[in-house]
């Protein structure tokens, strides 16, 4: 556990950013000071980003156009709204079984990078599960709004729409820039990777337009950007929220504090979207083969250089069980991992403790 109080904290799904140092002098003729500011419009939920920069100017600049782009990646990645003039996943949806439909780069290799890292992780982590997640949004829904009627969903009805998730009938032709589901009863949920995803396509975008510097979390996804420029640390530092715990700011919620730079971190835990059965907690990942909540851990949280491969990698981790979960990660170069069983142990990969607070790591080397 964590005994030294972080310097700042700011509370952000099921990871926290542990603020850097305040502005110092560097030693170089440059001088950055740190910004941050959020924005709740887009991927249902809060998007904040940290940076330094030379001025405020130059980071409302940044600012602007981080925005600007998780609002059209939000856009394009809805499985639920329809935009004028644009074809998004829910366009998907909505002609499967009867035409492809043609559609943005960004749709095209998300659902090229869903299908290649399903294949890569045995296939736990489905963006074409969305007949059954559907299923249980609803249910899902219903509960929250009425939790004395809560139900389960029929497992026939779950075993039916089980029949419709064959990725295989995802169909992306990249020379027509089009996707087509072949059965009509499927549908595509892209819920367990488009957070990352996007958050790595705007970390890259912002690097080759300049920024050097930065933090972007987008709930349990945190992607960062160099190191942060103060003058004294090499790392920034990133806190684990405890899932028995709550996420209101403070040190008394965090399992610990992981110092990364130029890296991403994803969590994935079944205590934020849930509702209650009987007293039941059921949340919203769901494991393909029962077509239940996975209870195999609280949390899981990733590391990797991608933040669209840490989000994938947090679901896939968190739906198997301890040893195949540990076995896959081991397997993929550059992956790390932290799991918190049920019973609140923790336990984690060489590579993940070597940046733990609780293990001797910190942000100045």
């Amino acid at each position: 556990m964590i005994k030294k109080k972080p310097e700042a904290m700011l509370a952000i799904g099921m990871l926290l950013i542990v603020g850097a140092a305040s502005f110092h002098r560097l030693t170089t003729r440059d001088r950055y000071h740190k910004y941050t500011d959020s924005f709740f419009d887009t991927f249902d939920t809060v998007v904040t980003v940290v940076a330094y920069t030379r001025n405020e100017q130059e980071f409302r600049s940044y600012f602007e156009k981080i925005h600007a782009r998780y609002q059209e990646l939000h856009r394009l990645y809805d499985i639920y709204n329809t935009y004028p003039g644009i074809n998004n996943v829910k366009t998907i949806n909505d002609n499967a079984g009867v035409k492809p439909v043609v559609v943005s780069r960004e749709i095209i290799d998300l659902i090229k990078f869903s299908k290649d890292w399903y294949t890569r992780t045995g296939g736990k982590t489905n963006v074409a599960m969305g007949s059954v997640l559907r299923i249980w949004h609803e249910y899902r829904q219903e509960g929250q709004d009425d939790p004395a009627s809560a139900r389960i969903p029929p497992v026939e009805d779950l075993l039916r729409a089980k029949r419709h998730t064959d990725i295989s009938k995802v169909i992306v032709n990249e020379e027509e820039s089009t996707v087509y589901l072949a059965d009509k009863e499927m549908s595509l949920d892209v819920g367990a990777v488009a957070k990352g995803f996007a958050t790595e396509l705007v970390a890259r975008e912002m690097e080759a337009e300049g920024l050097k510097s930065a933090l972007i979390s987008a709930g349990g996804n945190v992607r960062a950007i160099g190191k942060p420029l103060d003058g004294r640390h090499q790392r920034w530092a990133v806190g684990i929220q405890d899932p028995a715990k709550s996420i209101l700011p403070g040190d008394d919620n965090l399992l610990d504090v992981i110092f990364i730079a130029g890296a991403s971190v994803a969590a994935s835990g079944g205590y934020q979207r849930y509702y209650v059965v009987d007293g039941k907690i059921l949340h919203h990942l769901i494991d393909p083969d029962t077509l239940m909540p996975a209870d195999f851990y609280r949390s899981v949280t990733i590391l990797a250089d991608d933040a669209g491969v840490a989000d994938f990698m947090s679901t896939a981790a968190f739906l198997l069980p301890y040893e195949e979960s540990r076995t896959l990660v081991e397997s993929l170069p550059g992956v790390e991992a932290l799991w918190v069983m049920p019973d609140g142990e923790v336990r984690v990969t060489p590579g993940m403790r070597d940046i733990m607070q609780s293990h001797g790591a910190s942000g100045s080397s």
